[in-house]
């Protein structure tokens, strides 16, 4: 593990190594941030304001400034590197308008297991097939647990509790949990749609023969 210094861009969301992240800032301290970030080509830190306290999150840099406003808004885009526990959270940093601190930078295992990974993927492509959304990503072997992670109905808690895990056989175990009990609920709700449907309808039913 390794601490370094980041500027903190606090969010009520998510963020994952690898994930594309599209943001529009508006505030003058993040417009002042995203300068700063881009005039010295560094990366800010994205801690995940869940359970309303500043702790763990995602280290980001700025790939693609996409749009500058007159007003002087802006639209990045962002891709997630690594996670990170913040030990000193300091608002505002070092005479900046925006918060920023010390952070801890973990150590990421990403090569998971590969039966785990078939039966991830069988159990994504049923999901996706139930909500009508087969295209929503590509699954195949590289397939990493981020890149679907916010796709298949987990909470903003979930997702977080997912971002504290650093080992990705842990994580496929996680998803895999997940979409086991979540499918079969998706089905019940099927049902019950379908029998609210039919109640009151005329029903051609056949007479039971004893």
């Amino acid at each position: 593990m390794m601490e370094k210094e980041l500027p903190l861009f606090p969010l009520n969301l998510v963020a994952y190594p690898g994930h594309e992240l599209n943001l529009h800032i508006f505030e003058p301290r993040y417009r002042q941030l995203v300068k700063d970030c881009l005039a010295d080509d560094l990366t800010f830190g994205i801690p995940s304001y869940i359970h309303k306290q500043i702790e763990f999150g995602t280290e980001v840099r700025i790939i693609e400034l996409s749009h500058t406003y007159d007003d002087g808004k802006m639209d990045i885009k962002t891709e997630g590197v690594e996670i990170f526990k913040v030990i000193d959270f300091q608002n505002p940093f070092k005479e900046k308008l925006y918060a920023g601190g010390l952070v801890e930078v973990f150590e990421n295992n990403l090569e998971g297991n590969a039966l785990l990974q078939i039966e991830m993927l069988e159990l994504a492509k049923e999901l996706f097939s139930w909500l009508g959304s087969e295209d929503q990503i590509e699954l195949n072997d590289e397939t990493s647990v981020y890149s679907i992670a916010h796709k298949v109905g987990l909470s903003p808690e979930q997702e977080y509790e997912l971002l504290q895990i650093m080992d990705e056989e842990e994580r496929q175990h996680f998803l895999i949990d997940h979409l086991t009990a979540m499918i079969p609920a998706l089905q019940k709700a099927e049902l019950a749609r379908e029998r609210i449907r039919q109640n009151g309808h005329f029903k051609h039913l056949d007479p039971l023969k004893f």
